[in-house]
């Protein structure tokens, strides 16, 4: 029954969010915006007060790191309002106010008053708009995230608790679960960092997502170079971050998501035999995911995994890249019938 739950929450959470990239007004933009203001305040945090400050167990960082993170609200109040073609001004007074709420409820909130906003720009004159924003948007985008803050929250940690107990009962099937996931979902404008930041993954799923990202680096290094795929600047790009490449990307679904797909399922077990935990949510992401690991575990098991990974990645790339080019299937791609437009 955990599983079920487990999985079947999961994929809920996923078809949402790709429903929201797909069919809501900037959904693009919007989901952007969510992995701009994780990659803002998580990543400091990850690195200078886990990965620096408390490796090395330097005050000043950790302090710094924590203060970043706890910015995750006011962060993605800010850049919604941005992507969305907000004035800045306007967005910095949203965001402000968004400084006590967690990272989805204050994006939501956001998202919502940003039309208001755009509305407001658009109809009241310049100068007088001001006034008219500061007396309505803060107090609104307040109230917004303040009645959508505990429903969501009480959501995603009975999401994240119920991927959590699949993993305490069976975990290797939550190994090959997040191995699907994670990687692949890393490639996409929902982003992995983003998705595993909203369910609050720690310990154990926390590391599988973060080498799974990591060797998804390595895969992509090779499957770029292997299937010919733009230039080596390019292969180095997606190498460093996929989101980067993501147009490129999509040219290739079966291709990169497939491969990455299959070898995240192998590395989630390799990272699952191993023990590693990572105790900080939202490090499903390449270079810091794996950095982080060693603040939470001993060095040398973390080292002998992240190797044992990229070793894994790179040698399954080889002969996944090479068997598509023996049978001729570096362009293969199955697209849906499009039907033709007939002239008036």
């Amino acid at each position: 029954m955990d599983i079920i739950l487990g999985v079947g929450t999961l994929l809920i959470v996923l078809l949402a969010m790709t429903l929201f990239l797909n069919f809501a007004p900037y959904g693009k933009k919007g989901l952007q915006a969510l992995s701009g203001a994780a990659c803002a305040t998580f990543l400091p945090q990850a690195f200078l007060s886990y990965a620096i400050g408390g490796v090395f167990d330097i005050k000043f960082l950790q302090e710094i790191g924590d203060l970043a993170g706890s910015l995750s609200g006011v962060a993605v109040g800010f850049l919604t309002c941005l992507k969305l073609g907000v004035s800045p001004v306007f967005a910095v007074i949203v965001g402000l106010v968004l400084h006590d709420f967690k990272l989805l409820p204050a994006f939501l909130a956001a998202y919502i008053i940003s039309f208001a906003i755009k509305f407001i720009e658009k109809k009241v004159p310049e100068g007088l708009d001001l006034i008219t924003v500061i007396l309505f948007a803060p107090a609104v985008a307040f109230l917004l995230a303040s009645i959508m803050s505990p429903g969501v929250i009480a959501l995603l940690h009975q999401i994240g608790s119920a991927v959590t107990a699949v993993g305490d009962n069976n975990p290797y099937v939550l190994a090959t679960i997040l191995g699907l996931i994670i990687p692949v979902t890393g490639m996409t404008p929902l982003s992995s960092m983003v998705l595993t930041s909203l369910l609050g993954l720690t310990g154990l799923p926390m590391a599988i997502g973060a080498l799974t990202c990591t060797g998804s680096s390595f895969v992509n290094f090779i499957m770029f170079r292997q299937l010919k795929i733009g230039n080596a600047s390019k292969a180095f790009a997606v190498a460093i971050e996929p989101l980067t490449q993501i147009d490129i990307i999509a040219k290739y679904p079966l291709q990169l998501y497939g491969t990455n797909a299959i070898i995240g399922v192998v590395n989630a077990c390799i990272v699952t035999f191993s023990g590693l935990v990572i105790n900080v949510t939202g490090m499903a992401t390449p270079i810091a995911g794996a950095i982080v690991l060693f603040g939470f575990n001993e060095p040398i098991r973390a080292v002998v995994t992240i190797v044992t990974v990229a070793i894994v990645s790179i040698l399954l790339s080889l002969v996944i890249g090479k068997t598509l080019n023996k049978f001729n299937m570096t362009r293969l791609n199955f697209n849906l019938p499009r039907v033709k437009k007939h002239a008036n």
